[in-house]
């Protein structure tokens, strides 16, 4: 099933190595697009120690996570600050229970990178979207219709059809053992259900136009829109862990959707886009354990020198 963990309160931020004798931490600033609420419509933004910047991202949080929890799960906003990538981590409308994929947090997104872009003086840049978790399901979702075209996408084990999730989340709860089905795929069905309208068998076309990609949508509307765009997945399928863990199987793991996605696009002749799986890298932060959907099945260094070279 999709995980759409909240990951862990606390905060911990790391240097990055800047040369084999010289650290440097760059400045991050909180913006608040309305000050009389300051858990929604706002972005962290973090500053690159020098000019000219390289680009900037937009670096999209899992459900659940502040700025600060991705700052403890991964390195890589700060690397990409220190490479020369100026860095916004936003939190949407709904605050960070923000689903992504909805017209809400559509056009929250617009509405924050407007004020970037706006501030910055943002013209002719290279413009990055990634995710980890429904912030990439949000990417994908972004990048199909985007007002400004970004160089480069990437997502990190995003949930993607919404119809196979439904669908998984209530097979999960007629599976659970004595009636006491997972929380989280409860709250996954009535959540889309509050969403979308309905159920999957009541109100199809609404979750094709919801879902970044839709297996049974032999028209492929949505992913028509990604033309040749480099696009990255990273999804670490580890069926072992998921079985034993979490009682889950292929059927109910992003990784299933994510291949035949990334497939459907090269077979629609985007030769840019490619699946990154991944072994035994996914670790949640501060007591590094175990979880394949995590920010840290990413090599850091290896994704932003792809972001680089993408013209």
């Amino acid at each position: 099933m999709t995980k759409l963990l909240i990951p862990f309160l606390t905060i911990s931020f790391f240097a990055f190595s800047c040369t084999a004798q010289k650290t440097s931490t760059p400045k991050m600033e909180k913006i608040h697009l309305d000050q009389s609420d300051t858990t929604k419509n706002c972005y962290t933004i973090i500053y690159p120690p020098k000019l000219p910047w390289l680009g900037y991202i937009f670096l999209l949080p899992g459900f659940g996570e502040s700025a600060e929890r991705v700052l403890q799960q991964t390195e890589l906003p700060k690397k990409l600050a220190l490479s020369g990538i100026l860095t916004i981590i936003p939190t949407f409308q709904d605050g960070v229970l923000s689903f992504g994929v909805d017209s809400l947090s559509q056009l929250s997104f617009h509405k924050i990178l407007k004020d970037v872009t706006a501030k910055h003086k943002l013209i002719n840049q290279k413009f990055y979207v990634g995710g980890y978790s429904i912030g990439g399901s949000c990417t994908i979702k972004y990048a199909e219709n985007a007002t400004i075209n970004p160089t480069a996408i990437f997502a990190i084990d995003p949930p993607l059809d919404f119809e196979r999730i439904y669908y998984s989340a209530k097979r999960d709860i007629r599976l659970a053992k004595d009636g006491e089905p997972n929380q989280e795929n409860k709250y996954i069905v009535e959540r889309l259900e509050k969403e979308i309208g309905g159920s999957p068998a009541t109100h199809l076309l609404a979750y094709y136009k919801f879902s970044p990609y839709s297996f049974t949508d032999t028209t492929q509307s949505a992913i028509k829109k990604l033309g040749k765009i480099p696009l990255r997945i990273y999804t670490e399928p580890d069926i072992s862990w998921w079985m034993k863990e979490r009682k889950a199987d292929f059927t109910s793991m992003n990784s299933t959707e994510s291949s035949a996605f990334i497939n459907e696009l090269n077979r629609l002749g985007n030769n840019h886009a490619a699946l990154i799986t991944t072994q035994n890298k996914g670790f949640r932060k501060p007591d590094n354990i175990r979880h394949p959907h995590s920010w840290s099945i990413v090599d850091n260094d290896e994704l932003i020198k792809w972001l680089l070279n993408q013209k």
